[in-house]
């Protein structure tokens, strides 16, 4: 049987050289062999602590998201060392990866992204390896989409839209705006620097990269605003007619709803309005609705006001009012117009008849008769006429002939006169009371004595108007004494010239005032028999 001995050798752990030592052989790397004695020139194969692993990845290429991958670490050891993976920032006394010389992943993710290395270790030592970074490439995720301010968004305000998503490669943004594009840059930020009502809608986002895109959530932007100008509208939106029913609608863009008020023009805005709803209804339209309307829309950021709406109520004639000019009697051979009105919408038609007579005598509103005969006296119609219905009014024409004429004018100048003799004799009363009291002042200047007041003159109030009796002798006696007094007195004073009683035109007539069915009485005669 061979002898064997342990022969020991020193070997550079870079060079593979050795040197031999007492008593065995010492191995820098910790390398080992052993030999028959005699026989050292044919050592053992050696044995040692792993070298330093090396790590490989397949593929080699691009990693994508998905795919199959699989690390590999190896180290040159004898005995044959076994391995662990790890991944940097993992406790590494929590489980490891794997403890197989390969790492495979069947369906990398993104989150699979990182640092690995790998352990090398048998009895006689222990390597870890470099890190190698695993960078997987995949599509952009599912886009967060936010607004700043988040709390209301008023009109005018500055708003921004932010879009992110982890990708890899870094994402390319484009926002949209129901489905119309608004801006694409490598940026997720959507600016508004003064956000109107216009921009009030439905937002998102569209996340790309060369592996992929993805659109995010819906993003509502809420822009509250006051009322836009109201828009007015009319139903039916043909001819309106009296009577129908008819509807008018106030409708305004605005952020909160707004609400309605409805008016008329020319009424005081101040009293009840029309309506507070959106709609104001005629359930029964009227004539006297026919106007202009409008409405105003009002939130809590503001109100506005409608333009005019005209509403042009359609309705047949009312009762037409029937004149006569001139309005008194119609005498034979003069002229008469006869005149027709009536409201109506569209304005009314007109035609005269004569009642009895089939065929029109006139047509228009006016219907005029010139030389007036008496068979021209009678009823008279107006009918005034248009498309929604017809009315009529009858007036009574009656023409005087000539004689009946003056025998009238004649009456009447009697009745004047009769009426204006009792006012007569008391304005002659008076002036006879007031001539009497200047009488008795003798010594009172002549200018005093005017004109009006000829004191014969004024006791023409006692005139008696009789038929037969006889006159009072005494009253006329005292008339003819005040007579010769006041002429005596006037000789006194002043030259008769600057009298002029002669002149008096009713001193000098006043025998004719006497009425009566006699002679006249002759004042004279009557003085001389009462001396």
């Amino acid at each position: 049987m061979a002898d064997y001995g342990l022969v020991t050798q020193e070997q550079d752990a870079d060079t593979g050289t050795a040197s031999a030592g007492q008593n065995g052989v010492r191995f820098i790397s910790h390398n080992y062999s052993c030999a028959v004695t005699g026989y050292e020139d044919f050592p053992s194969p050696t044995v040692y602590a792993p070298k330093l692993p090396s790590v490989s990845v397949s593929p080699s290429g691009e990693i994508i998201e998905g795919s199959s991958v699989t690390l590999t670490c190896s180290s040159d050891a004898n005995p044959a060392a076994k391995y662990t993976w790890y991944k940097e920032n993992v406790n590494p006394d929590l489980q490891p990866l794997s403890k197989e010389p390969q790492l495979v992943f069947s369906s990398i993710q993104s989150s699979d992204s990182g640092e690995y290395s790998c352990t090398a270790e048998n009895q006689l030592g222990k390597k870890t390896s470099e890190y190698i970074f695993i960078d997987v490439k995949y599509a952009p995720k599912l886009p967060s989409v936010s607004v700043s301010p988040s709390a209301e968004i008023v009109e005018g305000s500055s708003v921004n839209l932010t879009c992110s998503s982890d990708a890899n490669p870094a994402a390319n943004y484009t926002w949209y705006k129901e489905n119309q594009t608004l801006l694409q840059r490598s940026e997720g930020h959507f600016h508004f620097t003064s956000i109107s009502s216009e921009d009030r809608g439905l937002y998102y986002c569209k996340s790309e990269n060369k592996y992929g895109k993805i659109n995010s959530s819906f993003l509502f932007i809420d822009v509250q605003y006051a009322p836009k100008l109201p828009s007015v509208s009319v139903s039916p939106s043909a001819e309106i007619v009296e009577g129908s029913s008819v509807t008018l609608t106030c409708s305004s863009d605005a952020n909160p709803a707004a609400n309605y008020t409805w008016y008329k023009k020319n009424v005081n805005p101040d009293l009840q309005p029309l309506s507070k709803e959106p709609q104001l209804i005629f359930s029964s339209i009227q004539s006297s609705d026919s106007g202009e309307y409008y409405c105003t829309a009002e939130n809590q950021l503001g109100k506005r006001t409608s333009e005019y709406i005209f509403i042009d109520v359609k309705y047949g004639p009312k009762l037409p009012s029937v004149s006569m000019s001139p309005s008194a009697e119609i005498v034979e051979g003069s002229s008469v117009n006869l005149t027709c009105s009536s409201d109506a919408n569209p304005a009314a038609n007109y035609t005269w008849y004569k009642e009895n007579e089939d065929s029109p005598k006139a047509s228009g509103q006016i219907f005029t008769i010139t030389d007036v005969r008496p068979e021209h006296s009678g009823n008279y119609y107006c009918e005034a006429q248009n498309r929604r219905g017809r009315h009529n009014s009858t007036l009574h024409l009656t023409v005087m002939k000539g004689k009946s004429l003056l025998m009238m004018i004649i009456i009447g100048l009697i009745l004047v006169v009769l009426l204006l003799i009792p006012l007569l004799l008391l304005i002659l009363r008076m002036r006879k009371k007031k001539a009497l009291s200047s009488t008795t002042e003798l010594n009172e200047p002549v200018e005093t004595i005017e004109l009006d007041s000829c004191p014969v003159y004024e006791n023409v109030s006692d005139l008696q108007v009789n038929t037969g009796a006889e006159t009072d002798d005494e009253e006329i006696y005292e008339n003819l004494k005040k007579k010769k007094a006041l002429s005596s007195t006037t000789e006194l004073n002043e030259p008769v010239e600057t009298i002029e009683l002669d002149s008096c035109p009713v001193y000098e007539n006043i025998s004719d005032l006497q009425v009566n069915t006699g002679a006249e009485t002759d004042d004279e005669e009557i003085y001389e028999n009462l001396k």
